[in-house]
């Protein structure tokens, strides 16, 4: 069986190679899964470019031809991801890769579908008061509107059985990717389990790109694929 870790990146040179190198220790041999790593660049123009190239380790790696968004970048690594199951990675540290082995034993064992990792099921959860608040307001109107019971909407690990997310016709463009894929699994009737996760958030001056119209966004989202195929 095979993971496919779909790394969406965009200026990120003081964390991407740690984070390969993160990705590349984790074992998961033990379920008996390989890994394959895909790194999409949408057009970083700080360096990160050059360091994916440069990479030495075995990659799949996609290179955007302009800078469009993640939503646009986890859709060109799913087109050319070959794994039985998939996760999103981003390219900063703030998830730690050794959460990947609880993210996807309950896939192999056929309990679900679909996984999400949450930060607030973890009892040490850090983060400031705006992004904290905005994430509980998108899990509780994920749930009156698809009838789910998650606690951490936006997470950046969410984790899905390959055909599954393959068959979903995703439109995102930008950080709407996650309430997207989050409405049209639910829609599709699939259970999403959770189970808790390690976060370490950087602040806005460390990198940090999502913004207040982004959650906004993701709020259009979640109400327009209530009533919208």
């Amino acid at each position: 069986m095979k993971l496919s870790i779909l790394i969406p990146a965009f200026n990120e040179k003081t964390t991407i190679l740690e984070l390969l190198a993160k990705v590349e220790a984790v074992d998961l041999s033990s379920l008996g899964v390989e890994k394959e790593i895909v790194i999409i660049d949408d057009f970083s123009t700080d360096g990160t470019r050059e360091m994916i190239k440069d990479y030495p380790g075995e990659a799949v790696k996609i290179f955007h031809d302009k800078n469009y968004g993640k939503g646009h970048a986890i859709r060109s690594g799913i087109a050319q991801m070959t794994g039985d199951i998939a996760i999103i990675q981003d390219a900063d540290l703030e998830y730690d890769p050794n959460d990947y082995y609880k993210l996807v034993k309950p896939i192999i064992d056929g309990e679900a579908a679909v996984v999400y990792g949450s930060r607030y099921l973890n009892k040490n959860q850090k983060g400031g008061a705006f992004y904290y608040f905005g994430g509980r307001m998108l899990s509780v109107m994920a749930n009156l509107l698809y009838g789910l019971k998650i606690t951490d909407e936006p997470t950046c690990y969410k984790v899905f059985k390959a055909d599954l997310l393959k068959s979903i016709d995703l439109k995102c463009e930008k950080f709407e990717f996650c309430p997207e894929v989050t409405a049209k699994v639910a829609r599709q009737g699939h259970k999403i389990l959770e189970v808790p996760i390690n976060y370490y958030p950087r602040s806005v001056d460390e990198g940090k790109k999502i913004k207040l119209h982004d959650g906004l966004e993701a709020i259009w989202v979640l109400i327009k694929y209530r009533f919208i195929k």
